[in-house]
């Protein structure tokens, strides 16, 4: 049908424009449509999370707080990375979501805050509170982020999304009690670009001056857990230039279950070398049935199945979705900022967590490195052949970590040392190392 046709039928022709508003405009958080059916394990509130939508009521059940290894910290190997670095709050991870509750117990102590918006003015009032610009940067009184939803320094979490996002980053994990995000050192920062409560409201407007901010503001990482199935050129430049100043921006790939290759999902699949798209597996490493997929434009996948983590009210619960997996990602990335300051540039960090990640058979065909993020390799291993304590290994440069595993019995140092290679691709190596055990035995 021609567009003049179309303009002969009114009804149709406001159908369409008005869809294709929707489709630029309605963003919101990504959580799979099948959560809502189940009871979630959080805190009691009036919304359910839908995907695209926030409708309905449910019942909550509450959960106590508790420290425990969660599988997706074992899945990324987290406790043996701590034992190298948790993090520096130097690193300022932007978090673009729904909001926080920046007095969660842990959380308070990682939530960013400008210096410019601290300490007492001139007359002796608190600059937190003095409704003056005092930095000078645009926004008043933007202590700890800004919300573009409603342009004020309102940070509330109404939806409970941003909570759940900046425990799985940087959950302090207080005396063993709570939770611990990847990077339990950190700093974030908080940029709400919707709200439930809002309708009509052009997100993905908001969703470009929250980059334009955490840009300014100078953050590290954008952590972003939306998108869209139509491409802006305005974000894409945005982003373009948070990638001039260095800034790594982690998008989730989306719940929609499609094959990204085909079906595009912005901003994970715009051509710019600071994004890493990130999709979301199980605890047996396969692809979640409502995450998308991509052999050609998703790069890593990440726990993202019934993740504990914080929620607002000082609560905990699970959540499911691409957007926990890139979570995680973000993380992973701080850590790494953190350890290594040569790995600010964001293409260095990306080819550095593809290439440290675990190889999985499952994601053959549906990411681009076929492999999972892995917290310990990527904080262990760097391509200098320099180890994360400083110990150097010669003529290692070219080799594939995933090659062999060293097994040590913990507890017994009489026992003997145990390897496993793939395909006996290290031959030699294997014939060393039993020499030298056979003669520790006799």
């Amino acid at each position: 049908m021609k567009f003049v046709q179309i303009i002969k039928h009114p009804v149709l022709f406001v159908f369409l424009i008005g869809f294709s508003y929707f489709l630029l405009v309605e963003r919101k958080p990504e959580v799979p449509s099948w959560q809502s059916k189940k009871t979630i394990q959080g805190y009691p509130r009036k919304n359910v999370i839908k995907e695209n939508k926030i409708s309905g009521t449910n019942k909550f059940k509450l959960v106590q707080p508790e420290f425990n290894e969660s599988w997706s910290s074992k899945n990324i190997d987290s406790k043996r990375a701590w034992r190298i670095t948790k993090g520096d709050r130097k690193i300022i991870v932007a978090v673009i979501d729904t909001g926080v509750d920046i007095y969660h117990p842990d959380l308070v102590n990682n939530i960013w805050t400008n210096p410019g918006e601290v300490g007492l003015d001139k007359n002796g009032n608190s600059k937190e509170s003095n409704k003056v610009d005092d930095d000078q940067n645009g926004f008043i009184d933007d202590v700890h982020g800004w919300n573009f939803s409603m342009n004020n320094n309102d940070l509330s979490d109404g939806h409970g999304h941003w909570t759940h996002i900046a425990g799985i980053i940087g959950a302090e994990g207080r005396n063993n009690s709570g939770v611990r995000g990847v990077s339990p050192k950190v700093s974030l920062m908080v940029l709400k670009y919707y709200d439930p409560k809002i309708r009509g409201l052009d997100n993905l407007r908001s969703t470009t001056d929250c980059i334009k901010y955490a840009t300014k503001m100078g953050a590290n990482i954008i952590n972003y857990s939306s998108g869209g199935l139509v491409k802006d050129e305005i974000e894409k430049m945005v982003i373009r230039e948070a990638g001039r100043k260095k800034i790594l921006f982690v998008a989730a790939a989306g719940n929609e279950h499609s094959d990204s290759d085909i079906f595009k999902y912005y901003p994970a699949d715009y051509d710019l070398p600071n994004i890493i798209s990130v999709t979301a597996i199980d605890p047996q490493r396969n692809i979640l049935k409502t995450s998308n997929f991509g052999k050609h434009t998703v790069d890593i996948a990440a726990p993202g199945f019934n993740i504990y983590s914080t929620l607002p009210f000082g609560k905990y619960g699970h959540m499911t979705g691409t957007s926990q997996a890139t979570a995680f990602v973000s993380g992973v990335a701080s850590l790494l900022m953190a350890h290594r300051e040569n790995y600010s540039n964001p293409q260095r960090l990306i080819e550095h967590l593809l290439n440290t990640g675990e190889k999985a058979g499952q994601l053959k065909g549906k990411t681009r490195r076929q492999v999972t993020l892995n917290t310990y390799r990527a904080l262990a291993m760097f391509e200098s052949g320099v180890g994360a304590y400083g110990n150097t290994v010669q003529n290692t440069s070219k080799l594939d970590p995933s090659l062999f595993t060293l097994n040590i019995n913990s507890g017994d140092l009489r026992a003997p040392l145990s390897f496993e290679f793939e395909e006996d691709r290290l031959e030699n190596l294997a014939k060393l190392f039993k020499s030298f055990n056979s003669k520790k035995k006799a």
